[in-house]
């Protein structure tokens, strides 16, 4: 895999982590079973460089090159026979490289892709936050915020109340009339997030929606997550970085090719992932060393 510095933030600073240690929350019953769980992709598209067709004339050729190259149907086994068990009052990081199938994962565990083997049952209503969530761009922070907080249940009433709070979590000021275009992506992120917790959900999904903030946003992000999970909720948090999952999560599921590799506390697997991440930029340097070698 072709590693870069920016996909991974594998050190912990002292502002990344809690000022005290969260309070294990008391399990509850299972909230989500994934069992024997595969997603697998068809892409058609082209497959390597077509080879050059010499017979008939220009158009010809470039019509049979064309057809050549884009006929060919390639599968993608994002997910492969993950099975794991979530608990009410669990939260839960998700951690692996670009393309590991984190985020495929949570998707199918909102039920946004179809499982191609296995099953995933989910006790209550699962909510799937991203950075790549799409609110109404072209209205108002406020406008979106009711919005949303409709379609999350809650009745006009009970977002005209949690209005006020949900702004100053998301840190946007007067920004909150203005249209959501003129919203830096950190802004939007932060709005996201807050709407998304207004309501606290059975099941929730976060996946790298914590990336664009602040040590302050990170901290009130850390204490919403614990107020759902204390309240028997489940969560989980899919992010690169392991400061944010050590601080939020007491369990880490590690995700390498589309299987799991390593299911257990947080210290214990964010450990062994630091030491993984490491090497691979290791190998990464050394490569490059030795290219450099070779063009001097």
């Amino acid at each position: 895999m072709d590693v870069t510095e920016e996909e991974f933030d594998v050190e912990v600073d002292a502002e990344d982590l809690p000022d005290a240690p969260q309070a294990p929350a008391a399990l509850g019953t299972p909230s989500v079973i994934v069992d024997n769980l595969h997603v697998t992709y068809r892409v058609v598209g082209t497959r390597g460089k077509p080879k050059t067709v010499r017979r008939g004339n220009k158009l010809q050729r470039g019509v049979r090159r064309v057809l050549r190259g884009t006929g060919a149907a390639t599968e993608v086994k994002a997910v492969r026979g993950v099975s794991f068990v979530a608990r009410h009052g669990e939260s839960i990081g998700i951690i692996g490289t670009n393309g590991s199938g984190k985020s495929t994962l949570l998707q199918a565990l909102a039920g946004l892709i179809p499982p191609s083997e296995g099953s995933v049952y989910i006790s209550g209503t699962p909510s799937l936050l991203g950075v790549s969530a799409v609110l109404m761009k072209k209205l108002s922070g406020a406008r979106n915020i009711m919005i949303g907080g409709l379609a999350l249940g809650l009745t006009k009433q009970q977002v005209e109340e949690r209005f006020d709070e949900i702004v100053e979590f998301a840190d946007i000021g007067d920004f909150v009339h203005l249209p959501m275009t003129t919203y830096s992506a950190g802004m939007a992120a932060r709005l996201r997030f807050a709407i998304s917790t207004a309501a606290v959900p059975d099941v929730l999904m976060i996946d790298e929606a914590l990336a664009t903030g602040d040590a302050g946003f990170r901290e009130r992000s850390r204490v919403r997550v614990e107020e759902i999970r204390q309240g028997a909720g489940t969560v989980f948090v899919v992010s690169h970085s392991l400061a944010s999952i050590q601080a939020m999560c007491e369990r880490v599921i590690w995700i390498d090719k589309g299987v799991v590799r390593m299911d257990g506390p947080a210290d214990e697997v964010a450990a062994e992932y630091r030491t993984y991440v490491r090497a691979l930029r290791a190998e990464r340097a050394r490569i490059r060393a030795a290219r450099k070698r070779n063009v001097a």
